[in-house]
């Protein structure tokens, strides 16, 4: 058993050896094998990538204004369409009897108004034959005054006087409210005219309105109707979809870009654009608009919470100097809607600056301050020396060195784990190789 034992402590001696060799912060020697590579003054250029879809830049929805069904379709997707263009016809029977209802209504109403006009000139002619009462029966009872006081005519004679008078006074204040309550029916029934005109001007557009025109030229890019289907439709809210026509000579990106990197885009900014469907193939373009609010933005009752992505929309223009050569016959535009796209938006642009690779770059805790600097080790006869620098933009290869480093001074580049975790000023590392702009 003894023997056992021993055998295995010497099995065991050249493995604990092997370890402390490979392990870091062993007592055996161990040194960390690193990379490096010169500051180089290099063009850098920053750029947000997101991703999404291809839309026209224009384009119109058609939908319908009225109900009923569709008895002509003149349109085809695909088909190229001018402004003016009849696109289709709902059926118009049921408008076109509406339309015959309410020129009668309006013919009625011009009727009552003629009525009411009639009744206005005969109150003013039963007026002057009352009022030709009134002054008669006035004078008879002005002349009858002086005749009782000179003891001529009897108290009786005067009184009948005075009631004839007075009878005739108040038929003509009658006479007077008879016109007046003519005239107000004329006014009445030339707003019945008004209403009747109205009606029948709306009823007239509902008829126009089974006929559908194009309002812009361009292509039918979808369409969601066959003949003979039914479509809903009122004035006050939106109808069956029934196509859509877009301008296809003017092309667009929209793309979703996170909180994180929106800051950094700005209108007219250079976009590279990859298609799915052309491989290999770069468009071009330009940013023409940013939301102001994201598109996820909250809703009345939603929650709060801020473990959801926000992303705002983006649209980029594709320039179409960059497809014309793709144009041919049989197929004008090469660029569809609904096609996916990723692209490259060129925030920024800084030439002949100093900069490293990314993975050079780490972060440490000052010790003073408690608070993480960002940090490169210097290659120095064969040990690592912690610089603090200050870093700018980046691209995904290298970042900007605005201080803290000179031109052509070496810098430990990986392992990673090493650069980010292991390493600490001072350390001895060995160098196992050395890149420069002319070896990439």
């Amino acid at each position: 058993m003894k023997s056992i034992t021993k055998i295995s402590q010497i099995l065991l001696v050249p493995t604990m050896v092997a370890m402390a060799f490979l392990l870091p912060g062993c007592d055996a020697g161990y040194t960390e094998r690193v990379n490096t590579e010169e500051v180089k003054e290099r063009t850098i250029v920053e750029r947000v990538t997101a991703s999404g879809r291809i839309f026209p830049e224009r384009e119109v929805k058609i939908s319908s204004d009225v109900s009923g069904e569709i008895v002509e379709l003149k349109v085809a997707e695909g088909d190229s369409v001018q402004q003016g263009q009849m696109l289709a016809r709902i059926n118009p029977d049921t408008y076109i009897s509406a339309v015959e209802r309410g020129k009668a209504n309006l013919n009625n109403a011009r009727a009552q108004k003629a009525v009411a006009m009639a009744s206005v000139e005969n109150a003013k002619a039963q007026m002057e034959q009352v009022r030709a009462q009134y002054n008669n029966a006035k004078r008879t009872h002005e002349r009858n005054t002086s005749l009782l006081e000179d003891g001529i005519i009897s108290e009786s004679e005067f009184d009948n006087s005075l009631a004839n008078y007075e009878s005739a006074k108040a038929n003509l204040e009658a006479a007077i409210a008879s016109i007046s309550s003519s005239e107000q029916n004329v006014e009445a029934a030339e707003y019945n005219i008004k209403g009747a005109e109205a009606n029948l001007n709306e009823l007239q557009s509902n008829l126009r309105r089974t006929t559908i025109f194009s309002p812009v030229s361009g292509i039918v890019s979808r369409l969601d109707v066959e003949l003979g289907e039914r479509v809903v439709g009122t004035m006050q809210m939106a109808g069956t979809e029934m196509m859509r026509i877009a301008n296809f000579d003017a092309m667009e990106v929209q793309v979703e870009v996170s909180e994180n990197d929106i800051l950094r885009v700005s209108l007219r900014d250079s976009v590279e654009i990859e298609v799915d469907a052309y491989v290999d193939r770069v468009f071009y373009g330009r940013v023409t608009e940013i939301a102001n609010s994201a598109a996820n933005v909250l809703q009345t009752g939603q929650s709060l919470a801020t473990d959801q992505v926000t992303n705002f929309i983006v649209k980029v223009r594709i320039e179409p100097e960059s497809y014309m050569d793709m144009v041919r016959e049989g197929r004008p535009f090469p660029l569809r809607p609904g096609m996916s796209a990723a692209v490259d938006i060129i925030t920024n642009i800084e030439e002949d600056v100093l900069s490293l690779p990314i993975q050079a770059v780490t972060t440490r805790e000052d010790e003073d301050t408690g608070r993480f600097e960002e940090v490169v080790f210097l290659y120095r006869d064969g040990k690592a020396n912690m610089k603090q620098v200050k870093t700018g933009i980046q691209d995904d290869r290298f970042i900007q060195i605005l201080s803290g480093l000179e031109k052509d001074q070496e810098v430990i580049t990986g392992p990673f784990s090493a650069v980010a975790r292991r390493l600490s000023d001072g350390d001895e590392v060995n160098r196992s190789s050395r890149r420069s702009d002319d070896e990439r």
